[in-house]
């Protein structure tokens, strides 16, 4: 007998949630078959088995709260490998789970490996397109792989998404049928993610002195140089010019003019960083992450823009880990691209430093005694009194500010 544990989860994550056992007790699983998923405040993973035989027991159903290396479940390996014919499986009845959306192979009781192996799919994407038969080779991906997202997206009727929601699955309610006018309520479970992040939103105001001060920046150098720029830039790199591998740049060189902004208090002692790991908050289904960027004074441009590319599209589609989203010395927002124009983001603890970056927009104003039309963005510091004064942050701001209306001058100073 063989327990299936809760794995490691990474730094700092100690707890996970059941979301569904992709394998019930009593079905024979091959070494690497994937068993549950398991959902952190962080990422959602599978566990596999690691060897073969039959899920002999499971000791939490869907929805408990589980803790790294609690059983999970049981399995016996005895019962592994290949089984003669007629042996029976402590299961229920024989009939087969649900329909596969590969045509079964006429010549024999039991079809070949399924072609869906060959897909770029995540594990839990293929269980779900055989529970809901879903072809999952006409699947549209929403990034690199299918997920379960794209699947459930695939599966749910017509109806179901005219104002564009997306049917989740069976981890959330069926919306009701109801007549016009009438007053609804559904309640749903917090995922363990928004849990988590109500949780540390929270912690965040009661444990540091949380301040913010803004400033503007004209953005008009910056968006010539992209202009004059990008399409040399997307040819050799394969990737567009940003705004953001700009701001990257300039906090970098804000950090280093002001290093208590990329420290932590750690009881009564400060701890100063001298790297840049740098946090780049991303909104995915699920809530927000925050993939870091490490080593981001030692990056180009161009690697900036790819990975900031990558952390996207494995954010919406599910496949961060959790060594992309660990530590982190200093975070940047953009609630510009959702059309914010001016906002007070809330610290990332331990950091005491997050800058936030908002809408491009046209606005009058002043250069050289007259009044011209810029493209201008507010811009904010929220910084951790305890160990930021009111001067060095507002300085950090202006520094920034600086940087960004002059792109050269992150090149003179390094």
């Amino acid at each position: 007998m063989t327990n299936i544990v809760v794995p490691e989860l990474g730094e700092s994550v100690v707890e996970a949630r059941v979301a569904k056992w992709l394998k019930k007790a009593g079905d024979r699983v091959a070494a690497g078959d994937a068993l549950v998923e398991l959902e952190t405040e962080k990422i959602d993973l599978e566990v596999s088995a690691d060897r073969a035989g039959v899920l002999q027991s499971i000791a939490h159903q869907e929805g408990a709260d589980v803790k790294v290396g609690e059983v999970l479940a049981v399995l016996d390996e005895s019962a592994g490998g290949e089984v003669a014919a007629g042996t029976p499986v402590p299961a229920a009845p024989e009939a087969p789970a649900a329909p596969s959306p590969v045509a079964p192979d006429r010549t024999g009781p039991h079809p070949p490996a399924p072609v869906l192996e060959d897909v770029r799919a995540t594990p839990t994407a293929r269980n779900v397109a055989r529970a809901h038969d879903v072809q999952i080779e006409s699947v549209p991906a929403s990034g690199p792989r299918v997920t379960k997202q794209d699947v459930l997206r695939a599966a749910a009727p017509p109806a179901a998404r005219r104002d564009g929601s997306v049917v989740s699955g069976a981890a959330s309610p069926a919306a009701p049928t109801v007549a016009a006018g009438s007053r609804t309520e559904t309640r749903e479970r917090m995922t363990k993610r928004r849990a988590t992040i109500a949780r540390r939103l929270v912690e965040a105001q009661r444990t540091a002195a949380m301040l913010t001060t803004f400033n503007e920046v004209d953005m008009t150098a910056v968006m010539t140089l992209r202009a004059r720029r990008k399409e040399a830039f997307q040819k050799a790199h394969g990737v567009g010019l940003g705004i953001a591998s700009f701001f990257v740049k300039a906090s970098i060189g804000a950090l280093k003019a002001f290093p208590a902004i990329n420290a932590e208090i750690q009881g009564d002692e400060v701890v100063y960083k001298h790297y840049y790991d740098i946090g780049m908050a991303v909104g995915a289904e699920g809530g927000l992450v925050v993939p870091v960027l490490r080593d981001a004074d030692r990056m180009s441009f161009k690697d900036i823009e790819l990975a900031i590319r990558d952390f996207a599209a494995r954010a919406g589609n599910g496949t961060l880990t959790l060594d992309d989203l660990k530590g982190g010395t200093f975070t940047i927002t953009n609630g510009g691209v959702f059309g914010s124009l001016m906002s007070t983001p809330i610290l990332n603890p331990p950091q005491v430093g997050i800058l936030g970056l908002h809408k491009i927009a046209e606005r009058p104003t002043v250069v050289d005694g007259q009044v011209v039309v810029r493209p201008m963005m507010y811009v904010a510091l929220s910084y951790d009194h305890r160990l930021v004064d009111g001067r060095e942050a507002v300085q950090f701001l202006v520094r920034i500010k600086d940087f960004v209306e002059d792109p050269a001058l992150m090149l003179v100073e390094g």
